[in-house]
């Protein structure tokens, strides 16, 4: 047997690789395209366009204070001003900025986390078995809970945002790849692998971690709304991001204070959250249709 003949028995030849890769795309692409696709993904290049260029778009930054403190709405400040004369849309602007911030480095590493977790049975399962334990000790605390206690041994800020999104992240990607490996390891070509003295960890990641990121990338996208909420939700307690710098959850804080005097310093950065969740919500709901083929 050559070892062309070897690999191809593996079910793991650069072809098979290319129209796993292919088939990829075109889910996601045609999953882009239906109503839900395209109008999620609309809002959210809106959304995160103009986050990005928001240094450039507003030079003065988000902490700029004028004499109209609690100004109702005008065409330059469409939010109206905050407590101190700093135009709301502004800060909700660079709100959304630190919201995707954080949900684009948190959730990456709870995928990357989560996933190998969840597959580490396959090279031990003592390992394995240990990792689901902790995916159900996780999932045994309420989002807000975890975070407020994450916050509580590391203080309030960055750090522990980032950290209470990943932990809270962790099960569901690990639960998806461990169902994954389940359903994958008893495959001819995972028996034919082993046959063939292929390594643990190579099965791993040669042949089981690949069908792992369809379901992954749809996961990621429904993970990013519950790790918004859960900053919004740390923030408006005061356990999120720390003012002067701005995130939803921190505007929406500060606003309720001024609710009947300003009601727009909410009900602006209250739209934006809203659009940013709907945004999401409809990319994952599109991503993760059962009318789409496998």
């Amino acid at each position: 047997m050559t070892v062309t003949d070897r690999i191809a028995l593996a079910g793991q030849t650069p072809a098979v690789e290319a129209m796993r890769a292919r088939l990829l795309i075109a889910r996601y692409t045609r999953a882009l395209r239906t109503p839900r696709g395209l109008a999620g993904s609309i809002i959210l290049g809106i959304l995160i366009i103009t986050a990005v260029a928001a240094p450039l778009l507003f030079p003065g930054g988000y902490d700029v204070q004028s004499r109209d403190a609690l100004a109702l709405p005008t065409l330059a400040a469409p939010f109206g001003t905050d407590e101190v004369g700093r135009n709301i849309f502004v800060r909700a602007v660079f709100g959304t900025r630190t919201d995707l911030s954080l949900v684009g480095v948190a959730i990456p590493i709870a995928a990357v986390l989560g996933t190998l977790l969840g597959l580490i049975g396959i090279i031990n399962r003592t390992a394995g078995n240990l990792a689901q334990r902790l995916f159900d000790l996780i999932m045994g605390f309420p989002s807000l809970i975890l975070g407020i206690c994450v916050t509580l041994v590391i203080g309030p800020g960055w750090l522990a945002l980032v950290l209470a999104m990943t932990i809270y992240a962790l099960p569901a990607f690990g639960r998806l790849s461990r169902a994954t490996l389940l359903s994958q390891e008893h495959r001819d070509y995972v028996s034919a692998a082993r046959m063939l003295g292929v390594t643990k960890s190579r099965i791993m990641a040669r042949h089981i971690l690949p069908h792992t990121l369809d379901t992954m990338i749809a996961q990621m996208v429904v993970a990013a709304v519950a790790a918004i909420f859960l900053e919004s939700s740390l923030s408006i307690v005061g356990l999120g991001v720390q003012p002067p710098e701005p995130s939803l959850g921190v505007l929406l804080n500060s606003g309720a204070r001024y609710m009947e005097d300003q009601p727009f310093y909410v009900l602006g950065p209250a739209a934006v959250l809203f659009l940013l969740v709907l945004g999401f919500s409809l990319l994952a709901d599109a991503v993760t249709s059962k009318d789409l083929p496998a």
